[in-house]
């Protein structure tokens, strides 16, 4: 019993002895009057503001910081309890406002350890060098909103602080895609490399939307401690280093949003501890490997927008502890579901946007419970909705648009799911039916309702106005009709309306639509609306309006509420009908990017302060009484411009120096233009179509642009082009799919050599002809794409032909057109290797010779036009073997010896072959006789039927020239030709 009572009295010796020691050094050692000076200063040097910080939870930390009160307990401070001297301090969103200046106070604290400053406004100031000076610092977080980041280059200093373990340098950003315009930091790969280099152990290296602008340094392989790296959005190109995957301490690679970055992902071993693996919109491509299932601990993995190539490996079954899973639109061929996936019972978020599957959405993903973000959205999907995806009640993503599921649907079946707050149908076949009193419970909480080309019929559903968290509503191309109910007015949380293409109707203020206070999205076009202008704003607020597309809406009247929106970034005016000219407050919206007042009426000329639009990407002004001349800024100032729609107005002068990179269209088809072609066009590197047809554009052929990348179209007919069509040098044009020449005066002989080097037109590759979306994307505070089509006219099948929208078709355009020119010579055989022509028109020429055989290559063609010309020798028999020509025409030539039997051949009527006496055959109900001169045919060779065909042609064309015989070719479709052949002979 005496030894317990000693023990027990030597333990409360010994802790009564350790509580006086530690209240004695903790009462010797306060807070340094230095450093709690320092502090202070550091304090004043910054104003408080909440807008400095993003945290929803953020509160100004440096209030409690009181000259009286020990710094070692102030909030966001943290000292050494032996010495007293700061060695941490936590600022994380404590919104400051202010900057750090080299000679700040803060530096003078150099036995810190950690520093927190993440998520404050430091109003764009640079990173100081003397960052270097902490050189005990083991964790540095400086990690900010995109709106409010450091700017410059990150100091080499940094690389100094050799006992770093964490490092965050990163930004974040508050929309999609981020915003060019946003300061960014910079660091360079020579400090990265020195930064590697010298902090050996470091685990944690975040520097998302840190400009690097380089490849990444090998030594990153060296980092064995290194447990989280994130690169995302750092211009990052060239080869990832492959070792970084096989770090033995690795947990989390983030590389998202580096699209020239390249790599592929390894074998994995079964001792790998990724579980985050996130390289979506990036170059990375090749094959999943099977060894991904030895990630046992991978929760989270995406490589969506990449280009990997084949299907799911089944190993994706190991993954159980999957929880988010990315693949959208990373070119996968998965086609049928996985049946690996069943097994995935983890899984919260799935997204298999534009991954080609096909068959049916499959019963069992009902089994995947803890399942609440589904998107199946642009794949092959077919069948009905499984009735037991309805039973999904924790759902609360479900985007199932652009597949081709079918079926009619009660959409009360989808009002069920009661956590569902995302649901896009859109653009399906199916059939939704909206009966009244089909459900009766509490309506889900919708903020997004995307139901666009469903097939809803009837009025705007009531229940939608009872959706009080509304901020989506995607109602376009159904057939809803109706007036658009006011209570539709209350939804005051509403961001986004989408009504075009339906068939409402009756009178509305455009003012009504502004009680939104929160709409930054407006789409009406293409309804039955008058819509008014309205009387302009009041003194209320009125809504940050960026995009409003109000087409088609019977306006005679410019909005005058639009003058006071200053937020517009889109805005489309298009088919009214304002018979005036453009308001000059227009030019005053410098956030504008995308302007359409097409076919609206307008008059007067484009006025030059259109150059005060910096940011405009989209300028579209056709079909307008639109005068004077196009404002060289257009050329010479924008740089953002992408698309010039200026066709079909009274415009005349010059076409201004374009030599923007950006520039993807311009259109200037039916104006007064003259002048030369300017050659800084050769600049346009982004250029797709280029059409100046029906101008006075006087200039010889511009070889010059046959360096372009990405030109597909070449209009230039109906000017004063002349001169030779050959290049002095190389000129590839190496995606050229259309080229018109057409009715002007180029003269002189096709250059073979010339020809060859249209390696594009050669190709039996169809995916290859088919013509891409031309998507042009601006955004401000939000992110929108707009989808460009090419519209043209060219003759085709012996008719002028409009084509439009032919990006959105897969019909193969490919065509050359060089008829009613001065061109001579022989054809060029080497014409017969550009197998993927549709359309040839080489009439009302000057051409000689016979028709090369090599045509019987043309496999695709469809349209052969050689009329009007000069050419002589029979008709090659190989032409019949054209399957796919459906028109031919070789009138008014010197053919002779019979037309090619085939059932081809004979769906072509005689005037194809008229004004060639010597040719024969049942077209022209003139039989040919072969050696002893038999009838083969058996036809009546009648003379008084043939009068037409047995005259000298050129004899008939002298009359008709002279109108002797004018009467004589009303039953021949060649009239406008012919006048055409014969102005150009007698001129």
């Amino acid at each position: 019993m005496g030894l317990l009572w000693s023990l027990a009295f030597r333990t409360h010796f010994l802790f009564l002895s350790s509580l006086l020691f530690s209240s004695t050094i903790i009462n010797g050692h306060r807070c340094q009057g230095t450093e709690r000076s320092a502090l202070m200063q550091f304090k004043e040097s910054f104003v408080i503001s909440k807008s400095a910080s993003y945290d929803h939870f953020s509160y100004p930390k440096t209030v409690s910081w009181m000259p009286s009160i020990d710094c070692c307990s102030w909030d966001g401070i943290e000292c050494d309890e032996l010495t007293g001297h700061v060695i941490g301090i936590d600022l994380g969103s404590s919104q400051l406002y202010g900057s750090i200046e080299a000679n700040s106070s803060l530096f003078s604290l150099v036995h810190l350890q950690s520093l927190d400053l993440s998520d404050n406004d430091f109003n764009h100031s640079q990173i100081p060098s003397m960052i270097g000076n902490f050189s005990q610092l083991r964790y540095l977080n400086l990690s900010h909103a995109s709106e409010t980041t450091f700017s410059g280059e990150i100091p080499p200093e940094v690389s100094h602080l050799s006992n770093l373990l964490s490092l965050d340098l990163s930004s974040y950003t508050l929309s999609y895609p981020p915003n060019d315009a946003i300061i960014r930091l910079q660091l360079s790969k020579s400090t990265l490399r020195s930064l590697v280099q010298n902090t050996i152990r470091l685990e944690e290296l975040h520097l998302s939307y840190v400009n690097i602008s380089a490849s990444l340094p090998d030594v990153l392989t060296n980092l064995t401690y290194l447990q989280s790296l994130d690169l995302s959005n750092c211009e990052l190109h060239g080869e990832f280093p492959v070792g970084i995957f096989h770090l033995p301490n690795l947990r989390a690679l983030i590389l998202a949003s580096n699209r020239n970055l390249n790599g592929f992902i390894p074998d994995f071993q079964s001792r790998a501890l990724i579980s985050k693996l996130v390289i979506c919109q990036t170059n990375f491509s090749g094959r999943i490997p099977a060894s991904i299932g030895n990630l046992t601990s991978l929760n989270c993995f995406s490589i969506a927008k990449c280009k990997f190539q084949g299907s799911i490996p089944s190993s994706f079954g190991k993954l159980n502890q999957l929880v988010y899973l990315n693949l959208g639109s990373s070119r996968l061929t998965i086609g049928t579901f996985p049946s690996s996936f069943v097994n995935l019972t983890q899984l919260s978020y799935l997204s298999l946007e534009r991954c080609k599957l096909k068959g049916e959405i499959p019963s069992w993903i009902v089994n995947l419970t803890n399942l609440n973000h589904l998107n199946l959205e642009r794949n092959s999907l077919h069948g009905e909705i499984p009735p037991s995806l309805f039973r999904m009640e924790y759902l609360r993503y479900l985007s199932l648009g652009f597949n081709l599921l079918h079926g009619e649907i009660e959409l009360g079946l989808f009002l069920r799911m009661r956590w569902l707050s995302f649901l896009s149908l859109s653009y399906n076949t199916l059939s939704l039916h909206d009966e009244k009193g089909s459900f009766n419970a509490t309506l889900p909480p919708f903020d997004v309702l995307s139901l666009e080309n469903c097939n809803l019929t009837g009025e705007i559903p009531t229940w939608i106005t009872n959706l009080t968290g509304l901020h989506t509503l995607g109602l376009r191309d159904n057939h809803l009709h109706g007036v658009i109910p006011l209570s539709l007015f209350t939804l005051e949380k509403l961001r986004r309306l989408t009504l075009a293409g339906n068939f409402l109707e009756g009178k509305f203020e455009f003012d009504m639509f502004l009680k939104f206070k929160m709409l930054n999205y407006l789409s009406l076009s293409y309804n039955k609306l008058s819509l008014l202008p309205g009387k302009g704003s009041s003194n209320g607020t009125l809504p940050p309006l960026e995009y409003a597309s109000l087409a088609s809406c019977k306006l005679v009247e410019f909005p005058s509420s639009l003058q006071d929106l200053n937020q517009l970034v889109f805005l489309d005016l298009s088919k009214n009908n304002f018979k005036s000219v453009i308001p000059n407050w227009i030019w005053e919206k410098t956030y504008l990017q995308s302007l359409s007042i097409s076919l609206s009426s307008l008059t007067g000329e484009i006025s030059p302060f259109i150059c005060n639009l910096k940011s405009l990407v989209i300028v579209d002004l056709s079909l307008n009484n639109l005068t004077g001349t196009i404002p060289s800024c257009l050329g010479s100032s924008s740089q953002s411009l992408q698309i010039m729609k200026l066709e079909r107005n009274k415009l005349f002068g010059h076409l201004p120096q374009m030599g923007s990179a950006a520039l993807k269209m311009i259109d200037v088809t039916d104006n007064n233009l003259q002048g030369e072609l300017p050659r800084e066009l050769v600049n346009c590197t982004s250029l797709e179509f280029l059409d100046v047809s029906y101008n006075k554009i006087n200039d010889s052929f511009p070889y010059w642009l046959g360096s372009l990348p990405k030109l597909k179209v070449i209009a230039l007919s109906f000017n004063e082009f002349h001169g030779a069509i050959n290049c002095p040098s190389v000129c590839t044009f190496p995606k050229l799919h259309i080229l018109d020449l057409s009715h002007n005066k180029f003269s002189g002989n096709l250059s073979p050599e010339m020809i060859k080097n249209w390696k594009s037109m050669t190709t039996s590759n169809r995916k290859q002809l088919l013509y891409e979306d031309t998507a042009v994307s601006f955004h401000r505070r939000n992110w929108y794409t707009k989808y460009v089509s090419y519209s043209f006219s060219i003759s085709n099948k012996g008719v002028v032909m409009e084509y439009v929208q032919i990006q959105k078709t897969f019909y193969l355009m490919v065509v050359i057109d060089i008829s009613s020119n001065r061109i001579s010579g022989e054809i060029p055989s080497v014409l017969g290797d550009l197998r993927s022509l549709v359309s040839l028109n080489l009439s009302n020429n000057l051409f000689i010779g016979d028709i090369p055989s090599s045509f019987r290559k043309l496999s695709n063609l469809e349209a052969l036009d050689l009329s009007l010309n000069s050419l002589s020798g029979k008709i090659p028999q190989e032409l019949a073997e054209l399957t796919f020509l459906e028109f031919l025409n070789v009138s008014f030539n010197n053919l002779s010896g019979p037309i090619p039997e085939s059932k081809q051949f004979s769906t072509f009527e005689g005037n194809s072959f008229a004004g060639n006496e010597g040719l024969c055959g049942i077209q022209l109900k003139k039989k040919c006789e072969d050696s002893s001169g038999s009838s083969p045919t058996g036809l009546d060779n009648d003379h008084d039927s043939d009068s037409f065909i047995k005259l000298d042609w050129k004899i008939i064309l002298i009359g008709y020239g002279g109108g002797v015989v004018a009467g004589l070719a009303l039953g021949y479709a060649f009239g406008s030709d012919v006048l055409l052949w014969l102005k150009r002979i007698f001129k």
